[in-house]
């Protein structure tokens, strides 16, 4: 396990969201948790974050949305994902998500919905035990 490389983690805010203290914060959860961490900043189209995912070789892209536009935005980006020949790479999704729309999202191929209160140490094991397993 000692010779796998660091698992490669994108975080972008898509759309119109500006708010971004949590996304930095598990940023850097993840990176002293010995992840490379690779944040796309504020206002993302979903185009710019899977084309940043490309050009990183992510293994996992994290999306923080807060502005009530996850179920227009995460299908866009999961798209174009697939579009891409990006069907490996895990999805993240965290922020204000209705209970309601978390199963939808799950079944579009999310891997995790983190909302508000969630522990670092939960998205930091999550993604630890999830990677070189697959992402399923």
């Amino acid at each position: 396990m000692a010779d796998s490389p660091p698992v490669r983690v994108v975080l972008a805010k898509v759309g119109l969201d500006g708010h971004d203290r949590g996304i930095k914060v598990v940023a850097r959860a993840l990176r002293d948790a010995g992840m490379q961490v690779i944040y796309a900043g504020l206002w993302q189209t979903p185009e710019a974050v899977v084309r940043a995912v490309a050009e990183e070789d992510a293994d996992w892209l994290g999306l923080s949305l807060l502005s009530g536009a996850h179920m227009t935005l995460v299908p866009r980006v999961l798209q174009l994902l697939r579009g891409a020949g990006l069907e490996h790479v895990g999805v993240l999704v965290g922020g204000i998500i209705p209970e309601g729309d978390i199963p939808k999202l799950r079944e579009m191929g999310v891997a995790r919905i983190f909302g508000p209160g969630t522990s670092l140490p939960e998205i930091v094991t999550f993604l630890q035990e999830r990677s070189g397993a697959g992402h399923a």
